[in-house]
């Protein structure tokens, strides 16, 4: 307990000493325990200090975790001769009920299908070096009516093109179709907000660390993804879809 509370005392000037009291207790909660991390077994693991109203309290507090955790790397994790990338990845946990907020349907990799449950999309700073992942900012993902009629709107269009495609009988491009320049669409909303917080991001982070790669996994490998990382100055390391087919420019005359 003292080594946790001498680690967060770099964080004090954005949290309170009765805070930084609270966090201390539910961290050492978090590493004792076992199974789901509710409020009632933070109360029990806790110990004296960390009652179920402490953590109540500390709930309810309005804390900037984004600075904390960007603070917290800085003082305890930061080795300016390492070389960082940017990361982000969606996360969805299980969740039954109909009263928390931001329960919805969310897909997730482990079930293979969609879920009710909560999602975040955390940022993280990854150390080449030490091939570890630090998040420094998490944010809770809502979806809004805009993203559920573009989802729709989505899934019908892809239901037309098999549909069209089954009617004609054959695969690829009509005969005598042209290459066009593909011009850059409007983001969804979805990709709208993980540019803001990347954004945010790379203000809060400023010149110390030189960031020029941002990784995602293959639901960001398309155009719209790539324009989103472009347009905040970085480059995208992605994986592609398995019937993408990427060439290179011709050097023939």
């Amino acid at each position: 307990m003292v080594d946790i509370v001498a680690l967060l005392q770099c964080t004090r000037p954005s949290l309170t000493a009765a805070t930084v009291r609270q966090l201390s207790h539910i961290i050492a909660a978090v590493l004792a325990m076992s199974g789901r991390v509710t409020m009632l077994s933070l109360s029990r693991w806790a110990g004296k200090g960390g009652s179920y109203r402490t953590v109540q309290r500390f709930l309810y507090t309005v804390i900037p975790w984004a600075t904390v955790l960007w603070v917290f790397f800085r003082f305890h994790v930061f080795n300016p001769d390492d070389v960082y990338l940017l990361g982000g990845d969606e996360c969805v946990v299980t969740k039954a009920g109909k009263k928390t907020y931001g329960l919805d349907r969310f897909f997730s990799s482990l079930y293979g299908k969609p879920v009710p449950g909560l999602s975040c999309f955390p940022l993280s700073l990854i150390s080449t070096q030490q091939r570890r992942s630090y998040p420094t900012m998490v944010e809770h993902m809502v979806r809004t009516e805009a993203d559920k009629v573009a989802t729709q709107a989505k899934s019908h269009k892809k239901t037309q093109q098999r549909q069209k495609t089954a009617h004609q009988g054959t695969l690829g491009r009509p005969p005598g179709s042209k290459n066009r320049e593909k011009t850059p669409g409007t983001l969804s909303p979805e990709l709208q907000r993980i540019q803001t917080m990347m954004q945010q991001q790379l203000g809060g982070v400023g010149g110390l660390i030189p960031l020029t790669h941002m990784v995602l996994d293959g639901h960001f490998g398309n155009s719209p993804a790539l324009h989103m990382v472009r347009g905040c100055g970085l480059h995208l390391m992605s994986k592609l879809r398995h019937d993408a087919a990427l060439y290179g420019p011709s050097e023939g005359p």
